[in-house]
């Protein structure tokens, strides 16, 4: 089941420029230690399928500076689910400098266009120490950090998404300690994708350097209450030097069609059972 055409690359300069803007407008802000930046989370940004760069787990993967993970865009799309553990952080090479981000999230749109819903988790490397924190975003304004979660490595989160009558309710759950947090917002997009994706997320107006999370694992997703049935042609790849180098892969899909994993390099990871 192919879900519409996933490489559009005419919309690759429109969402250049709203990866830019979006970075730059809101008033939310991720602080640790004395230090403040402004951080969202994009649209996808396609680049074309350069030779050489095929993911040995999908049978025609979309290819995206600052996504990974699985989308669907064959319906209009009024709810969406899924959950995960968050992954510890590795530390780089040189912990004492570097400023790595990474972030795993649902969101509904965003895959062919500027618009976008979406709640996760992000896992940083700042300051020489691991960050972790929940988060809800609408664009264009810069993501909400959710204070009444506290996230640690190793905690099982569940989110959703759902439009009512007529705002959409966000609802972010940690499992593993019993905290959840829901918020009732306007949104307007068009609904035209659901996706579960990892993310390397956009900080002061830039695509931020990956965080090596190692492997995160998507279970229980839904789309309008209901498997999305993933295929491999629902996958896609991060990369980054014009394509040529892959820095987040996910799996194939699990044989129900409801969860994967993705991987941090270009190792594709086993599905889940």
């Amino acid at each position: 089941m192919r879900r519409g055409t996933a490489k559009r690359f005419g919309f690759f300069s429109m969402l250049v420029l709203a990866t830019t803007a979006f970075g730059s407008v809101g008033g939310a802000s991720v602080s640790q230690a004395g230090s403040t930046m402004s951080e969202s989370h994009a649209p996808r940004i396609p680049i074309p399928g350069p030779g050489g760069i095929h993911a040995t787990t999908a049978d025609d993967p979309w290819l995206s500076r600052n996504w990974s993970g699985y989308a669907i865009d064959s319906g209009t799309y009024t709810s969406v689910t899924g959950s995960w553990t968050v992954p510890t952080v590795i530390a780089p090479q040189h912990p004492g400098r570097a400023r790595q981000f990474s972030s795993t999230w649902v969101g509904i749109d965003g895959f062919n266009n500027g618009d976008l819903i979406q709640a996760g988790t992000e896992q940083d490397w700042l300051h020489g120490t691991p960050f972790y924190q929940s988060w809800w975003e609408i664009l264009p304004n810069d993501e909400t950090p959710i204070d009444t979660i506290t996230v640690n490595p190793g905690d099982v989160m569940t989110v959703s998404l759902t439009q009512g009558a007529p705002d959409w309710t966000i609802t972010v759950t940690d499992t593993t300690n019993g905290q959840t947090f829901s918020t009732t917002e306007k949104y307007s997009g068009p609904m035209t994708s659901a996706e579960w994706i990892q993310e390397a997320p956009t900080v002061n107006g830039r695509i931020a350097t990956l965080a090596d999370d190692g492997t995160v694992e998507f279970d229980n997703a839904t789309a309008n209450g209901v498997s999305p049935g993933f295929t491999s042609s629902d996958s896609g790849v991060m990369v980054k030097r014009r394509g040529r180098h892959v820095i987040s892969i996910p799996s194939a899909p699990n044989p129900a069609g409801n969860a994967f994993a993705v991987a941090f390099g270009s190792v594709p990871p086993l599905p889940p059972d």
